[in-house]
């Protein structure tokens, strides 16, 4: 069950910076258990990516599913932003039918490591680059709606401004 802001005490965790995932401490068979539990989560709730803070777990690790390719990643760490910003509309599973436009970086480059403990780097640009700041903010305990000026929700198909 995702965690959401309406739950205080979920609200805390998902505020929190979560600890690095540590390998030694999982077997092969529980990580892909772990895997196939957050895919079943985000796709199940219409979600492109899912922190694993997001489920309550005090782990760093995120997955995403953009233009039907899959992205597992553990530690991940931002090592380089483009100075470009594009601002686009966001919204997150944590925080239900609200929504918020965010500027970050066009462009990144991600580092981290795949399943198999194996370093990975990832160049991402547009939506995977979004995706990924999100889920990364996430795992640092930053939510989209710390980053918005504007957050609106959508009444009867309606546009409503509010405040949280």
């Amino acid at each position: 069950m995702i965690w959401t802001i309406n739950n205080k005490k979920q609200a805390k965790f998902l505020r929190h910076k979560v600890t690095e995932f540590d390998f030694s401490k999982y077997d092969k068979k529980e990580i892909r258990e772990l895997i196939k539990s957050m895919k079943k989560e985000m796709i199940g709730a219409l979600g492109i990516g899912l922190s694993a803070n997001q489920l309550g777990l005090d782990i760093r690790f995120f997955i995403a599913k953009v233009e039907n390719k899959n992205y597992v990643i553990f530690n991940p760490i931002i090592i380089k932003a483009s100075k470009e910003l594009i601002l686009m509309e966001e919204g997150c599973l944590s925080i239900p039918n609200i929504y918020g436009s965010v500027e970050r970086p066009e462009k990144i480059i991600l580092e981290g490591f795949n399943h198999k403990n194996k370093k990975i780097k990832i160049k991402a640009w547009g939506i995977l680059a979004r995706v990924f700041q999100h889920e990364t903010d996430h795992l640092n305990g930053i939510l989209f709606i710390n980053k918005t000026k504007q957050l609106y929700k959508i009444e009867n198909g309606q546009r409503k401004n509010i405040k949280i």
